[in-house]
């Protein structure tokens, strides 16, 4: 299964408490909205797959308003831990 879109949240550069859901490369800080995004995918069993790998920023950022940039496009794919995708 895949799930992606622009879930407008920000699930942040760390995985604490999100080991199995979020690998450790996401952008920024986290907010309560990517919170939600990360329950909603750990309780799926969900990999967030944009947080897997390092990027650039340009190709990491799916949002620039001004001086505003952030990541609130995900992926997300079922079938395990991190380490299987």
């Amino acid at each position: 299964m895949v799930f992606a879109g622009d879930m407008n949240g920000h699930v942040g550069s760390s995985n604490a408490g999100y080991d199995g859901t979020h690998g450790g490369f996401g952008y920024g800080s986290r907010y309560s909205d990517g919170s939600r995004i990360l329950e909603f995918a750990d309780g799926l069993n969900l990999v967030i797959c944009n947080t897997l790998f390092t990027k650039q920023e340009a190709k990491l950022v799916t949002y620039v308003a001004g001086p505003v940039k952030s990541t609130v496009d995900y992926s997300c794919s079922a079938g395990g831990q991190s380490q299987d995708l």
